[in-house]
């Protein structure tokens, strides 16, 4: 949960997600929204990529990029559950399930 929030603490990284929401876009496309470096954006689209919010595909010459949804969606519920004044006793109540069951 921790890279995830990390790659969503920048502005641009924020602008990629919004851009690929839209629908995957080549490595080249993606540069042509912005004015950084190419190993500047590389390393966006790895951070990103290292936390699971997207995936890349290569196609002949060209590299794609596309959102994986679930990944972030499943994140932003996780931590706010965290938040969430009744998740600790679910849990408990979970975790006492299981463990009756074994």
């Amino acid at each position: 949960m921790e890279k995830v929030f990390e790659a969503l603490a920048s502005t641009a990284r924020r602008k990629i997600l919004a851009y690929l929401n839209q629908g995957e876009l080549s490595a080249g496309e993606i540069a042509e929204r912005f004015d950084f470096s190419k190993p500047a954006l590389s390393g966006h689209l790895r951070i990103l990529e290292q936390a699971g919010l997207i995936a890349r595909e290569r196609r002949g010459q060209f590299v794609y990029f596309h959102l994986v949804p679930d990944r972030l969606a499943n994140t932003v519920f996780a931590w706010a559950a965290e938040l969430c004044p009744v998740a600790g006793p679910l849990k408990r109540e979970s975790r006492a399930r299981v463990r009756s069951k074994t």
